[in-house]
């Protein structure tokens, strides 16, 4: 294996006194609006049917306020190897995780928005340095996308997914890996399956949780539960995916918001962890409240409310149609997921797929929701996709 490059350097985050006590303060003036509209009587998925209820969000910021340890988490970062290295004249932060095992793969896992490096902190470890002798180990390398996190925020245009993949192709060279599995969801799906398109020579195949068709496929022959699947997202992109266009076209207006308010930003981004999880009332059913706030923590004290939300200016829709991907692919749809692609759609842009999974739980977050499925399921997809390649 080649030699790590001398451009990468290790890295310890650390927020100061004076940034939690200025959230403490804001979170204790915060100025909120009169309750939902929704019938008190109402319960379940129809409470958040006008977005976060109130009562809920004030709970959450009480506990934010006075119970929630960010050390904590700052510290498991720590703990797992943060780095930093310039790629294309941009700052890129992530998390590097070797594993012991002599015969590891290593593996480039790439997250998404409205989450965020916080996704896979609790599965690194058992990725790279597996309980059990028998399951395959990975070095895991898991970036912060460009204006997420610690990452630098571009100053200029032109940071889309085809550029970030190359980013990652160029991350991965320097740390030794000249080639590497690859997995995502949500925008790390996106730049999952450009990397499997576009970097054949350097990815050894792919997992995914989020399959986008090519246009131009139709519901002939699909199964009744496929048929409800297109329906489904169909529904989510025409009705529930507002968020979406105001970051598409106005990322700076929301941004403000976003970086000024941390109730705001609580909720824009909880809207998403509620609707998407496969929970029935709230979040905390299945994704623990540190966790989600760990997760918005992050975004608050970077500041990168609106250096995020412009992924969707740069890329929303913008999926070479034209893109397949060669490489053996392991593909995940979850029951609860927003975006679900019919199994013979994807096949049209993957077309070497070496394992379809349709478990019976999870959503849009697998690896906070149900973390010991997560990881058996990318164990076995990628067991699958080094098999196929002998």
């Amino acid at each position: 294996m080649p030699r790590p490059s001398s451009d990468v350097h290790a890295c310890e985050t650390h927020a100061t006194d004076a940034e939690l006590d200025d959230l403490r303060a804001r979170l204790a003036v915060a100025r909120l609006p009169e309750a939902e509209t929704v019938h008190p009587a109402a319960s379940g998925s129809r409470r958040w049917e006008q977005g976060v209820p109130l009562a809920d969000l004030v709970g959450l910021v009480e506990y934010w306020r006075t119970d929630y340890d960010w050390r904590s988490f700052e510290a498991r970062l720590n703990r797992i190897g943060q780095f930093r290295t310039t790629v294309d004249g941009l700052g890129i932060h992530f998390l590097h995780r070797r594993s012991p095992r002599a015969d590891a793969t290593p593996l480039i896992v790439t997250h998404g928005w409205p989450g965020s490096i916080a996704e896979f902190v609790d599965v690194v470890d058992e990725l790279a340095d597996p309980k059990d002798a028998e399951a395959p180990a990975f070095h895991v390398v898991a970036p912060s996308l460009p204006g997420f996190g610690h990452s630098d925020k571009p100053a200029t245009t032109g940071w889309g997914t085809e550029r970030i993949a190359a980013a990652w192709v160029e991350l991965m060279g320097r740390l030794g890996y000249g080639t590497f599995l690859a997995h995502g969801g949500d925008w790390g799906g996106n730049i999952t399956a450009v990397l499997g398109g576009r970097f054949p020579e350097h990815v050894l195949g792919i997992h995914t949780t989020f399959a986008e068709a090519p246009p131009g496929v139709t519901t002939d022959g699909l199964t009744a539960v496929e048929r409800e699947w297109a329906e489904e997202t169909r529904h989510f992109w025409r009705h529930r995916a507002a968020y979406a266009k105001q970051q598409a076209t106005r990322p700076q207006t929301i941004g403000y918001s976003l970086v000024d308010s941390p109730v705001g930003l609580l909720a824009w981004l909880l809207d998403k962890f509620a609707e998407w999880s496969d929970t029935e009332d709230s979040p905390f059913e299945t994704i623990s409240r540190d966790r989600i706030l760990d997760d918005v923590t992050l975004y608050w004290l970077t500041r990168t409310g609106a250096s995020a939300a412009r992924i969707y200016y740069e890329s929303h829709n913008s999926l070479d149609p034209d893109l397949r991907v060669d490489v053996p692919s392991a593909v995940t749809m979850y029951p609860r997921d927003v975006d679900k692609c019919p199994r013979p759609w994807a096949q049209e842009r993957y077309r070497r797929m070496v394992r379809w999974g349709s478990p019976e739980a999870g959503g849009h977050f697998p690896s906070l929701e149900v973390p010991e499925y997560f990881v058996k399921d990318l164990r076995e997809g990628l067991a699958a996709v080094l098999a196929d390649r002998r």
